[in-house]
């Protein structure tokens, strides 16, 4: 399974950073990269607290 992950994030991130016009685009590339995993583990956090708060009720 990683390696299909692996495959779909073909990101080249050193050569981004190469091309970039100032230092002010790492952290742009830094942010683009941890965005997705920051937003995955909020909503399966909030699912969690909803399960469980569900299942303290019945």
């Amino acid at each position: 399974m990683s390696l299909l992950i692996t495959l779909l994030q073909d990101v080249k991130i050193d050569e981004k950073l190469k091309n970039a016009p100032d230092d002010s685009y790492g952290i742009g590339i830094f942010i683009g990269t941890l965005l997705p995993f920051v937003v995955l583990v909020i909503i399966a956090f909030v699912i969690y607290r909803y399960n469980k708060n569900r299942y303290k009720d019945n």
